[in-house]
């Protein structure tokens, strides 16, 4: 019997595209293709593409004609093909097959397609799948990490966000489901999981008929492992039911990542945030109280059309006040097909990427002084890169998410994926450096 095609997996944009793309490797490894790291000795490439902002999208678009231009036959999945796919099969007669985000679990189908000659769409208009947790997966993440969907898709409007288009409304996955991938994920060794949806604290409402966080909080606390980090929290979903789950359960960490997006109410009011005003301010100083040892990020957006000096300097005081440890600013990026890609008084290039490295500037010292903090004490390190030349060790204590929060830098010997107590030596603006004890 003939071997079937090898297939390589070009992976783009978030977190969530990651564990479609983990998921789509195994499936296809389960239908008896080979899967090769090595993009030019595959027959096909598979490219999970991200459309969230023109940055992104130009990205994708690089990788699709590069493979193109080098004659692979290429798959294209995920969210421009959901966005995009007429314009995409049109100008890109090499890709012989399109697959929506909502149908990523059809992979080996599609490429069996292929292979007898068809050019296949496989895009469902509203997509509504989500994996449980029998679909085989692949982690493709260092050993100590892995990432857990909770939820897919979001019911909210936010004027900026083309996601509900891309992804479809929330759906969630039962307690079970994701305890049960947690259990195998810790079995395979894992020591971190992140959990992830559109938004976090909105957990459960379309399956339970309310936020079932603090109930889901507290079944993963059963699970054996050291380290359960969730992103994505909307403060006003961060309830004193939620609050007291995070602190009653030991492997939760108190790691807060809240997407504010800006501080002025009328900001936010034309955002279509789902909360507005001042509450900001209560809110997080609730949470401050409830939770002092609580890692705080958040995210902003400057250059929303109509953002004045005026609530520019609302959201510079605003960061000033709350001092997060860490703190990630976008300049507004137009979504076609979004609200806020018509709206009047819009922002010039050069004045939001001022306001963008005038925020960073503030930020800088806050995050040097929460880092400082750290020096002296003994932290546990999740251990996930070593330089061969120098024997460095590279790793996160709890205060860093992976791949968007600072790195430790360690000195002395550890098993790459275990987690180990170092002593901080010295802190910069990002990074943190010790030694093993």
């Amino acid at each position: 019997m003939a071997t079937k095609p090898t297939i390589a997996f070009s992976h783009l944009g978030c977190e969530k595209n990651r564990i479609d793309t983990e998921h789509m490797i195994g499936l296809v490894a389960e239908a008896g293709y080979q899967v090769d790291s090595d993009e030019d000795a595959a027959d096909y490439v598979v490219v999970n593409t991200c459309s969230f902002i023109e940055a992104a999208r130009e990205e994708s678009v690089r990788t699709l004609v590069e493979l193109a231009e080098a004659n692979k036959k290429v798959v294209i999945t995920g969210c421009m093909a959901q966005h995009f796919q007429d314009q995409l099969l049109e100008e890109l007669p090499e890709a012989v097959a399109l697959v929506g985000t909502g149908d990523y679990h059809k992979i080996a189908d599609v490429i069996d397609r292929v292979e007898k000659g068809d050019r296949v769409r496989e895009v469902s208009a509203e997509p509504t799948y989500i994996a449980d947790d029998t679909v085989p997966r692949y982690r493709t993440t260092t050993e100590g990490v892995a990432y857990l969907r909770v939820a897919e898709g979001c019911n909210y409007r936010c004027a900026f966000c083309i996601i509900p288009h891309l992804r479809g409304n929330q759906r969630s996955r039962t307690i079970e489901s994701i305890v049960s991938e947690a259990q195998q994920l810790a079995d395979q060794g894992v020591k971190e999981l992140v959990l992830i949806s559109q938004i976090t604290t909105n957990y459960g409402t379309d399956i339970y008929g309310e936020p079932k966080l603090a109930d889901l909080i507290r079944a993963l606390g059963t699970v054996d492992v050291p380290w359960i980090r969730m992103h994505y929290a909307y403060p006003t979903g961060l309830t004193p039911k939620v609050i007291a789950a995070i602190q009653e359960t030991p492997n939760v960490l108190p790691y807060l990542d809240l997407p504010l997006q800006h501080s002025h109410p009328e900001i936010l009011r034309a955002m279509n945030r789902p909360w507005q005003g001042r509450v900001n301010d209560d809110i997080i100083e609730n949470i401050k109280t409830a939770l002092p040892d609580a890692v705080m990020r958040t995210t902003f957006i400057v250059g929303f059309p109509g953002e004045t000096n005026a609530h520019f300097e609302h959201l510079l005081n605003f960061v000033r006040r709350h001092e997060f440890d860490h703190v990630g600013v976008f300049t507004f990026s137009p979504e076609e097909g979004t609200p806020a890609y018509t709206l009047p008084n819009p922002v010039p290039e050069a004045v939001m990427e001022a306001r963008r490295d005038a925020i960073m500037k503030v930020q800088q010292p806050i995050s040097l002084k929460r880092n400082r903090q750290c020096v002296g004490e003994v932290v546990d390190v999740l251990i996930e890169q070593e330089n061969p030349a120098t024997g460095e060790l590279v790793g996160r204590s709890a205060r860093f998410a992976p791949e968007v929060d600072g790195l430790v830098y360690v000195e002395g010997g550890a098993r790459l994926g275990s987690l180990v107590p170092v002593k901080i030596t010295d802190a910069d603006v990002y990074d943190l450096y010790g030694h093993t004890v």
